[in-house]
């Protein structure tokens, strides 16, 4: 069999599937409360995304705290709990190999703030005047 070779065209659909997966997983143990440990105890978090290997041995999971307070230490609390969190999620899943656990601040939520300010900065309003599209008050006028 010929080996295939990446073209950087993104993750195949057993990553995103398997991914989805583990994420799903990952939520349900967090929201139960399963893990022992007195930060987790106190912060609901949220896991928006895990990216897995192509090889499917490494899940990296970006997950971020309700309010976005107490990063680090969220991190560090799962860090300490990978091996239990990596038991957990092998039984919960159905996966030859239960893959090692990363965790990450997902930062997708500070981009789409950014995008927002940028979105609503008066150089945008300016280029949307009467020129460059339609404004919100024309659809009042009649034709």
């Amino acid at each position: 069999m010929a080996k295939r070779f990446d073209t950087g065209s993104g993750p195949s659909q057993r990553q995103l599937r398997v991914g989805e997966l583990m994420r799903h997983a990952l939520a349900e143990v967090l929201a139960r409360g399963e893990i022992h440990d007195p930060v987790l105890a106190g912060t609901v978090v949220t896991v928006p995304e895990v990216k897995m290997s192509p090889d499917l041995k490494i899940a990296t999971c970006f997950v971020m705290p309700l309010g976005g307070k107490g990063q680090d230490e969220v991190i560090a609390a799962l860090a300490r709990n990978k091996r239990y969190l990596r038991g957990e999620l092998a039984h919960r899943t159905n996966l030859k190999f239960a893959p090692d656990l990363r965790f990450r601040i997902d930062a997708s939520f500070d981009e789409g703030s950014r995008i927002d300010r940028l979105l609503d900065s008066e150089a945008v309003r300016r280029d949307l005047g009467p020129k460059g599209g339609a404004r919100p008050d024309d659809e009042d006028e009649p034709s």
